[in-house]
């Protein structure tokens, strides 16, 4: 089995909250270094220890307890803000990983309860401390899984394509006055001055034949 097919095993067990408390910035990255061996299985709060107990199961690996410093695990949380000390900064926008905040500059924003995976990354960039977790009062299941994985693929390359733009925009212009013409070479230049002295040579030898 390749590490990247292990690799892909690996991400299907994992909750795709996109939590980042496993260390890593995602749970893609996370499932590759799992497939790597690279790091321990236990590093997943979301997941819990019926998390653990799948991957154990897959990689043929001991059981571990759930690494607690990572987080608590618990029933799933949906992010909340406080529209009316919502000042439209778009700092949680960006920090959602699977795009269920919507609003635009300086207009409040709102979550997408049934898109919002609970990592709660939009909390700490909020400036105005207007944003809280509240549960969400359903269990986060494998469907949901399923979508916030394509929902942050979705995220990461309109990123993608966002930094290139703006790496475009940000280029130095080109000129666009016509680059100098290269000097001919002095070989070329030779050529042509023995072909013109030899034309020359066979007109004068027209207008004044030799005499013999």
């Amino acid at each position: 089995m390749s590490c990247r097919s292990l690799a892909d095993r690996v991400d299907a067990l994992l909750p795709q909250t996109q939590c980042t408390k496993c260390g890593y910035d995602g749970c893609r990255p996370y499932a590759e270094a799992i497939a790597e061996g690279a790091v321990p299985i236990n590093r997943c709060p979301p997941g819990g220890e019926d998390g653990i107990a799948q991957l154990s199961a897959l990689l043929g690996t001991p059981l571990l307890p759930l690494d607690l410093s990572r987080g608590e695990p618990g029933p799933l949380l949906v992010a909340r803000i406080d529209e009316s000390h919502c000042i439209g900064c778009t700092l949680c926008i960006q920090a959602c990983p699977v795009d269920a905040i919507v609003g635009a500059n300086k207009h409040m924003h709102t979550v997408l309860d049934d898109w919002c995976t609970g990592c709660d990354l939009c909390v700490a960039p909020c400036p105005v401390d207007c944003i809280e977790m509240v549960p969400a009062g359903r269990a986060w299941t494998s469907e949901d899984a399923a979508i916030s994985r394509q929902r942050h693929r979705n995220h990461l390359a309109r990123a993608e394509r966002l930094a290139a733009d703006n790496a475009r925009l940000m280029a130095p212009e080109i000129s666009e006055a016509p680059a100098p013409a290269a000097p001919a070479s002095e070989e070329k230049e030779d050529r042509k001055r023995s072909a013109i002295e030899s034309a020359l040579a066979r007109a004068r030898a027209r207008r004044n034949p030799t005499q013999s």
